[in-house]
């Protein structure tokens, strides 16, 4: 009785976190979303394909580190329920 609180314990801690690979997989699919969603705001503001994807590039680079470490952060908060 005991061993299997502790074992079921376990493997539903491990099933609440994401691991490393499938933040960095969302961090990678929800920033060429968010890419293309700048790069359509950017072209519809001035009008250049050029300019909209300069803006889009740069942005895309620095939002995935930023979001990867906002999602770790996030994945080791323990809230009360």
């Amino acid at each position: 009785m005991f061993l299997d609180s502790v074992v079921k314990g376990r493997i539903e801690k491990e099933e609440q976190r994401d691991s490393n690979l499938k933040s960095i997989l969302k961090t990678i699919s929800w920033r060429i979303v968010g890419t293309v969603d700048t790069i359509m705001i950017s072209y519809f503001i001035t009008g250049e394909v050029g300019l909209a994807l300069s803006i889009g590039s740069v942005e895309v680079f620095s939002k995935i580190v930023l979001y990867y470490f906002h999602e770790r952060i996030w994945s080791s908060v323990k809230l009360k329920k």
